[in-house]
């Protein structure tokens, strides 16, 4: 039975003519809810003086509209495949060996790909596969799917067809062929046979042309000696496994230096085996990934550092060369070289001195100790730019003398010091063609940009070093309307075929004995690599007359460097790179000026902590020979007393979102392509507000966070006395954390068991894990004022700690020593002289996730269980129940959970990635993209170790020994990181767990955490 009753909403409606009723019948409201405009605006939202009342309204007005809009949803239509490709299973991923080097990065790689989309970068493990992927070129899969991308070629700025830039080009080649004006073809390193050899075809057809190489940050020092001393142009590959002694002085090896990828090699020595670990002393300016690693590091400036290589020049050499005294590092220094000499054949000796004399001195001292470090390897091809016939072709550009500019690889009017003087020379030449991925800086007052594929969508073969083949094959169809640098040059010289027949054809050369399905399986193939050998030609001695008498800076020293997130820039538009912190300020989004605490304090600079916990700034203002820049300053502890330190790479404006637009271009300041610089600095006005997510610097004495030992006490003491266990009370007795139960714990005896071991002797700091964990987990990008208020998604964490005394260990006694709370040794003041770092302090990194502890704290507190323990050892996370009370992340102490204050994907209030379509193809399909409201962590990658199982039981068989992994453990090329089944007794992880070095992250609290650490240990 139906009711005749009638409802009305308000008294508005008795009146029949009511016009406002007859309105509202047609529009529920009167005037549109601005819900995006104040919701999606994270600034107003934070800042709004809104009543209880305001706001009840409000999200009573806010919830009806989501109501209604949700009553109707979008409809998307699914194409299926007509014909389904064989290789393609829907849900199980593909993977394809190649090979990437841009002119400053490299790896081997394994892709991973879904549904023909490339997802995820992983390392190639297969036999030849030598350099592994660093954090710029696991971020890298993000760069395919960038929407600034150059998507047709353009002449004169109007888009245009390949066929137009043909003509254009071939009618520009032969006009200069007539004229006799020159062609130059400018590339970055190539490291390409087959590259090589198209462009030598081409200057046999073009006498007039020439080929120049050129690398945006330089190695042309190094290069040149080793070709003086050797005869080619390439670079040592430094073997550190082989090193018991290992001495640098200004070489960031874990860093850029080189090229880098040495972390493999170096941390192989590093882990104590048998009683014995290598010994590393680092002489450095700026503080780097190698000082932090180095059981003693010398802060020196650059001049002394000079001095100190010829010190060790003539202890080991026998060279007679005057030098100075170093003052108080003299001792270090002599002291270096008597451990040099006396290590032999497993000494090894590099320099980042940027002088060619230097350089000779290097290779000098470790032929005289006959390194095996040195002697054993072959020579990188990964460097083979020239800072003369760079300068030359600039001066030839300005005269004219240049009539056709073809470029590849290469950004000069961004990365050159002397860009206006290339601007004007661009202006001077009749056509100039730029191959780039973006309209950059370059390519957007080229006469022809033509848009170029990314190395994911090409063909093309690498040689990184000699006797060591590899390939790039593409793993995806071209995006836009792009065509390969190399494709565009077989057009122009009239080739037949494709750059892929080409290659195909050139291979057999270098493959011998293989076959092509089974190099481009493997995506490398190596013969006998060839390795250095002779005294070499250098002459040492006038090496070391001529550095002795080298000019010192004048002024401040400035030393350039590249950052770990950003390198040479080129990557500049990728949000997980510009998000990353850096592994020693910890300071995203940002480049800044490096000073020591002494410089700082006669300068008036500063850094403060703010209420919101963030860190900012005083400006300063740098000039280097009449150039000048303002940037913000970061007081950085261990930097050399008279020097700075600003990282390049930032500063790009063109093909860049808005967001991406921060820093200041420091190649203005790289005169001469040298990294050290007499500068001047004073303090400029205002103040700089840094997204730094790292406010705390040192352990203030808290030994139970990260724990060391000497090599000394870890051989000769017991493992009790160097790793003890903590302990509590328990009816009065004092009894071991570990075995105290506040709850009854789950029995993980039988099926899998999951841990996961990180050593901290190992950890470079390198960050790669932390990329990998983005890609891997779909972790959205919150930008800069976010991360400035400590909202940052990051799953994995890499902390930094200094020591506030000279080493970790005065610290724990200073703590020790404490006495009462006032005096000379009260706990008051104490403590707070212990929140600094020392001017030159010991450095340690310790990566830290979700611990997925056995008596996690969060699962007691969450309301709607939607945090719970697994029987595999994992702790889990239910989006759809999480409701946001973040009662988890208050009650974890380990501070490692995440929670989406906003929405992340298709908000333009976060105009990253996940905020276009193109950008989203990155995200894993096995993992969900997260809500505003919902709290998420480390999963300890449970996609990844499901999917290893259901491999398994699909082929019939056990899971193999350690073949389980995660994302970090993955990435994780120094070995740190290891993941695997503890229940397993042959795999890896079970017998770290038993070795006496292990230890939970703050065992006193009783957690019980499926991570653990392995115990520090310093070869001092």
């Amino acid at each position: 039975m139906s009711s005749n009753k009638k409802y009305w909403q308000s008294v508005e409606e008795l009146n029949e003519n009511s016009s406002i009723v007859e309105a509202l019948k047609h529009n529920e409201f009167a005037e549109p809810i601005p819900v995006e405009e104040f919701l999606g605006n994270k600034e107003g939202l934070s800042s709004a003086q809104t009543s209880r009342r305001d706001f009840l309204k409000f999200v009573g007005f806010s919830t009806a509209a989501a109501t209604l809009a949700a009553c109707e949803g979008p409809v998307h239509k699914s194409i299926p495949y007509v014909v389904q490709p064989e290789e393609i299973i829907p849900g199980v991923p593909n993977f394809y060996a190649t090979t990437v080097f841009d002119g400053f990065d490299f790896a081997n790689l394994l892709v991973k790909t879904r549904e023909g989309r490339p997802i995820k970068i992983e390392n190639n493990t297969m036999p030849g596969a030598r350099f592994s992927a660093n954090a710029r070129v696991h971020a890298s899969i993000l760069s395919l799917y960038d929407s600034m991308r150059l998507k047709n070629p353009r002449i004169a700025g109007k888009t245009a067809s390949w066929a137009d830039v043909d003509a254009k080009v071939k009618a520009g080649l032969d006009a200069a062929k007539t004229s006799g004006g020159q062609v130059v073809i400018l590339t970055g390193t190539l490291a390409s046979p087959s590259t090589e050899k198209l462009i030598g075809e081409f200057l046999s057809k073009y006498p007039n042309a020439k080929h120049v190489q050129y690398d945006a940050v330089s190695c042309s020092d190094a290069l040149d000696a080793f070709e003086a001393a050797y005869g080619e142009r390439a670079l040592v590959d430094y073997d550190f496994s082989k090193a018991n002694m290992i001495v640098s002085i200004g070489a960031d090896f874990l860093g850029d230096w080189q090229g880098g990828g040495y972390d493999a090699g170096y941390a192989k020595g590093r882990i104590p085996k048998q009683g014995k670990m290598s010994r590393h002393i680092q002489m450095e300016s700026n503080m780097t990934l190698s000082g932090a690693a180095a059981d003693r590091r010398v802060a020196m400036t650059a001049a002394d550092q000079k001095q100190a290589l010829l010190k060790v020049y003539n202890a080991i050499v026998g060279g007679g060369v005057s030098t100075r005294s170093l003052g108080k590092n003299e001792d270090a220094v002599t002291k270096a070289a008597q451990q040099l000499k006396a290590a032999g054949s497993k000494g090894v000796l590099v320099s980042g001195i940027q002088d060619k004399n230097a350089q000779l001195l290097v290779l000098a001292i470790n032929q005289a100790l006959g390194s095996e470090a040195f002697t054993t390897v072959g020579a990188r091809q990964i460097r083979k730019g020239s800072n003369q016939a760079v300068s030359q072709l600039v001066a030839d550009m300005k005269e004219g003398k240049v009539h056709t500019l073809i470029m590849s690889g290469v950004n000069p009017v961004y990365t050159l010091p002397n860009s206006a003087d290339f601007v004007a020379g661009l202006k001077n030449t009749k056509m100039s063609v730029a191959f780039s991925l973006k309209e950059d800086e370059t390519a957007s007052i080229a006469t022809v940009a033509a848009a170029a594929p990314h190395y994911l969508e090409s063909w093309n073969d690498h040689m990184l070093i000699k006797g060591n083949y590899s390939l790039t094959q593409p793993t995806i169809r071209p995006l836009f309307n792009t065509r390969q640098f190399q494709d565009a040059l077989m057009m122009w010289n009239g080739n037949s075929g494709s750059f892929y027949d080409y290659i195909k054809a050139n291979s057999a050369a270098y493959t011998s004995g293989s076959s092509w399905n089974k190099v481009l399986h493997d995506g490398v193939y190596e013969s006998a690599t060839s390795v250095i050998s002779g005294a070499g030609a250098g002459n040492a001695a006038a090496a070391a007359t001529a550095l002795s008498q080298a000019k010192d800076a004048s002024g401040f020293e400035l030393n350039l460097y590249t950052k770990t997130g950003l390198g040479d820039g080129q990557q500049a538009n990728n949000p997980w790179l510009q998000e990353f912190p850096d592994p020693i300020t910890r300071v995203s989004w940002d480049n800044y000026v490096t000073v020591s605490r002494a410089d700082a304090e006669k300068l008036g600079m500063m850094n403060q902590m703010v209420a919101n916990g963030g860190i900012d700034g005083s400006y300063a203002e740098v000039a280097v020979n009449g150039v000048k820049v303002t940037l913000p300053v970061i007081v950085q502890p261990g930097q050399a007393v008279g020097t700075l330190g600003i990282a390049l790479g930032y500063g790009r404006k063109a093909a860049l979102k808005e967001e991406m637009q921060v820093g200041v271009n420091a190649y203005a300041l790289y005169a001469g392509f040298n990294n050290l610089q007499s500068a001047s600095i004073k303090k400029a006005d205002g103040n700089h507000e840094f997204a730094c997510i790292q406010s705390q610097k040192t352990l203030m004495g808290r030994g139970d966070i990260i724990k060391e030992t000497t090599l000394d006490d870890f051989n000769n003491k017991p493992a009790e006395e160097w790793n003890p266990v903590p302990v509590v009370s328990l009816d009065h007795q004092e009894v071991a954390a570990t075995k105290v139960d506040l709850w009854e714990s789950f029995d993980h005896s039988t099926g899998h068991h999951f841990n996961l071991s990180i050593d901290l002797n190992a950890c470079t700091g390198c960050g790669a894990c932390v990329i990998a964990c983005h890609a891997e987990n779909n972790v959205p990008v919150v930008g800069k004022l976010e991360m400035r208020r400590s909202r940052d998604m990051h799953w994995l964490r890499i902390d930094r700690y200094y020591s506030s005394e000279t080493t970790f260990e005065g610290d724990n006694q200073k703590k020790e020593d404490f006495n009462g709370l006032f005096g000379e040794k009260g706990s008051l003041g104490g403590f707070n002289e212990m929140e600094n770092a020392n001017d030159n302090p010991q450095v340690s990194f310790q990566p830290v996730m979700c611990q997925h502890c056995q008596h996690a704290p969060c699962e007691t507190v969450c309301p709607v269980a939607a945090t719970s323990h697994g029987r595999q050892g994992q702790n889990q996370m239910a989006y759809n129940r999480c409701v946001g009370t973040r009662y988890c992340a208050n009650n974890c102490p380990y501070k490692v959970r995440r929670f989406n204050w906003f929405l992340y994907s298709n908000n333009d209030e976060f105009d990253f990635h996940m905020n276009d379509d193109l950008g989203r193809m990155v995200l894993n399909p096995d993992v969900v993209v997260r809500s505003r409201g919902v709290m998420e962590k480390c999963s300890m990658c449970i996609q990844m170790t499901q999917a290893t199982i259901l491999t398994a039981k699909r082929e019939g068989r056990e899971v193999r020994v350690d073949e389980f992994a995660t994302a970090c453990s993955a990435a994780c090329t120094s070995g740190s990181i290891k993941f695997g089944d503890v229940n397993v007794k042959e795999n890896e992880i079970a017998k770290l767990a038993e070795d006496d070095r292990m230890y939970h992250l703050l065992e006193h609290v009783g957690t019980k955490p499926n991570v653990f650490y392995q115990v520090k240990v310093r070869n001092v």
